[in-house]
């Protein structure tokens, strides 16, 4: 019969083709280069981070733990996309794996929830610190410090956990192209041949209990915090207490303004072009990683210092 025919031919796929920057295919060759430089920040920048608050003494306090466990989330995101932008772009390598790209996803996805609720972790640190300066150390032992790491890292693995297998029931035998340089839980989805709503619910109720309730939790850390700094008489010291918050509101703007970008677009823009999609979602993985060293070397003297230190050794070695 027909039926019986069309059932033989859907063969599923076994590996996915990915996809670099649509109608840019002709200047891979010389994005190579500084693609693996912004990867050579990404790595370099966010592994001295965590190597100088390693050997710091002085850094050895909750705030510079909590910028530790940024610089290993980051760490983990550009790791998660470097083999297969890499793959694209230096060797025009496209396909991957069927369950190697699952893997790459829940890699992705639980890296980018571990950020949010680092992120989070931040924002109460600045909190206690501003609110209750006295208590800080109290307050925040490292024992506390711990046990937050520890409720990031189970959520973000049990969230994300169930969505590869949520991904691996559905067939997949027409299209198997997607629309970005690496994996992502939105873009696999969309090629299935099935009803996917189970998995939007499921992405739905993940992105609500990780990034939402996050944002509302980092914007009410920060209702509190003005509300303090107000209260405070000097201009001076309000100006003091501020600046303590500068980097942090920096590195939530790097990662929320690309990530609601790359959600309103998958949401809204599948009239947009490709390339627009390639970018943003490029934006969402790679700014954070890159971006993110560079505010906290500028603002942090004991970084900058242990910085000009690597430099000036090497200077000297070579020299000698």
């Amino acid at each position: 019969s027909r039926d019986h025919t069309n059932n033989e031919l859907q063969i599923w796929h076994l590996h996915f083709v990915l996809t670099g920057i649509p109608g840019l295919e002709k200047e891979y060759y010389w994005m190579a280069l500084p693609l693996g430089f912004i990867y050579a920040i990404a790595i370099l920048g966010n592994g001295i981070i965590i190597s100088t608050i390693k050997s710091e003494a002085s850094l050895h306090i909750p705030m510079y733990y909590f910028l530790c466990m940024l610089a290993l989330a980051d760490l983990g995101l550009a790791l998660c996309t470097l083999p297969s932008m890499l793959g694209i772009f230096w060797f025009d390598y496209k396909v991957i794996a069927f369950d190697a790209c699952l893997v790459q996803m829940y890699f992705i996805h639980t890296f980018s929830a571990i950020e949010s609720g680092v992120l989070v972790a931040m924002a109460f640190d600045r909190v206690v610190a501003i609110r209750n300066p006295l208590r800080y150390g109290t307050i925040l032992t490292s024992g506390v410090v711990c046990r937050i790491g520890a409720a990031i890292l189970t959520r973000a693995v049990c969230v994300v956990f169930p969505v590869p297998f949520l991904i691996k029931r559905l067939p997949f035998y027409r299209s198997n192209i997607l629309s970005h340089s690496f994996c992502l839980h939105q873009d696999i989805m969309r090629l299935a041949c099935a009803s996917t709503r189970v998995n939007s619910l499921y992405g739905l109720i993940a992105v609500i209990f990780t990034k939402g309730s996050d944002s509302l939790s980092i914007l009410l850390s920060y209702a509190f915090i003005l509300s303090t700094v107000l209260s405070i008489a000097s201009g001076e010291g309000r100006l003091k207490a501020l600046n303590t918050c500068v980097s942090h509101i920096c590195a939530v703007l790097i990662f929320y303004v690309p990530l609601i970008g790359v959600s309103v677009i998958h949401r809204f823009g599948k009239h947009l072009s490709p390339l627009t999609h390639a970018l943003m979602a490029n934006a969402y993985l790679l700014v954070p990683p890159v971006l993110n060293p560079i505010v906290y070397t500028v603002k942090t003297k004991e970084i900058r210092r242990k910085i000009i230190q690597i430099f000036t050794r090497r200077k000297i070695t070579v020299q000698v």
